[in-house]
């Protein structure tokens, strides 16, 4: 008899975007039109001086091993930028490098999370979180974000959470999926639940830039928090990179070494000039990315306004990312997995149900407006037609 997989496998959850993006695709082979909201990358290209930096690292011999936490350059470059961004003095051997921002999530739960240790997480939140928390042995608790608080962590109610068993708290802003900022006293007032209950931090933070109101604030820039904290980020968002797989770790040493070895046993390091491009990026101009920021700003004023005016629809103003959340609970029956599929193969929506995200989900919806100002205001045409004629 042919032995199963390992038992540890079926710890693991996929990612809602890319199943229903699946879907999407075997209807347009079969000749419908699908307009894709489903998908979290900018619909850009990647500005064309990271492209000809790629180009000209390839023409100049960068296609080897590069050493496993990253070429010195490129962790120089993101320490420079991260401490400018954050306000903190960033040491480059305290960077580590990685393809894509997903394996800091990984490797960084296989560090420090023992079998039985509980992570604290936002729900709703990006379904890896607790993929990679039971993975390593953990065990997800899920912080629920409130409407009331416009989706943002309740300091109080973490703390509330905590156990002897809890190890870590990973936070998310701009966050996804509902596009809501911590504010800097959030900020601060959850440090000091890290601080005083003992726990690491893993603060996700690739839509830093990616902010319509207000500011940015890490919890890295909290003084005391630089041993307790590893900061996610990487090159996708920002600059229309999600396909070169760019990525990138900042926390203590210890723990970037941990990671390090474990991406040396894993995927051995990334792509030379893929990090090449990404120095490019860093140090480049920056006009062709603060222009997507303004584009998606003003994508996220029509796609609120037009759900807002869907029968049965409310949608709280993101103030970071690029995906709207809309509360659909008075909407066809309230059954977000039911209507998300209907907008699918009836109207030639594709968006997600906010089950994907976690429990907290079951009254949304999202909708990603990485896509063109046109194609959202057919998508809301359609979604409204689809609702009224229920």
């Amino acid at each position: 008899m042919e032995r199963g997989l390992a038992t540890r496998i079926g710890l693991l959850s996929g990612e809602g975007a890319f199943e229903v993006l699946a879907r999407a695709r075997e209807l347009e082979r079969q000749g419908r039109h699908i307009i894709h909201l489903e998908i979290g990358q900018p619909d850009f290209p990647t500005p064309l001086h990271i492209q000809e930096a790629a180009t000209q690292a390839m023409a100049d011999g960068y296609t080897g091993y590069t050493p496993a936490p990253g070429l010195i350059e490129c962790r120089e470059a993101i320490a420079e930028d991260a401490s400018q961004a954050r306000g903190v003095a960033v040491d480059p051997e305290c960077v580590v490098v990685t393809p894509g921002a997903k394996p800091i999530i990984f490797f960084g739960m296989l560090a420090l999370v023992e079998p039985g240790d509980e992570v604290i997480y936002p729900d709703p939140g990006f379904p890896i979180y607790a993929s990679c928390i039971r993975f390593a042995g953990g065990v997800p608790v899920p912080a629920p974000l409130r409407e009331e608080r416009q989706f943002r962590l309740d300091p109080e109610e973490v703390a509330s959470l905590v156990t002897p068993r809890t190890r870590v708290l990973l936070i998310n802003s701009p966050h996804n999926p509902t596009g809501s900022v911590l504010s800097q006293k959030d900020i601060e007032r959850l440090c000091e639940v890290c601080r005083r209950h003992d726990l690491f931090l893993m603060s996700d933070e690739p839509y830093r830039r990616i902010l319509y109101e207000g500011e940015f604030h890490s919890p890295l820039s909290v003084p005391g928090m630089a041993e307790r904290t590893v900061v996610i980020d990487g090159h996708s968002k920002t600059f229309a990179m999600t396909g070169w797989r760019l990525g990138f770790g900042i926390g203590p040493k210890a723990l970037i070494d941990a990671i390090t070895l474990l991406e040396v046993n894993c995927n051995s390091c990334t792509a030379a000039f893929v990090q090449m491009a990404g120095i490019a990026a860093l140090r480049g101009p920056q006009d062709e990315a603060e222009r997507m920021v303004a584009e998606f700003r003003r994508r996220r004023d029509l796609i609120v306004a037009g759900l807002n005016a869907v029968p049965g629809m409310s949608c709280v103003q993101p103030s970071g990312a690029f995906y709207a959340w809309p509360n659909v609970a008075q909407c066809c029956g309230g059954d977000v997995g039911s209507l998300a599929a209907a907008l699918l193969a009836e109207a030639g929506v594709a968006c997600l149900p906010g089950t994907s995200f976690g429990a907290q989900g079951d009254r949304y919806l999202r909708f990603s407006y990485a896509n063109s100002a046109e194609n959202l205001q057919e998508a809301l045409r359609r979604i409204r037609g689809y609702v009224e004629s229920r």
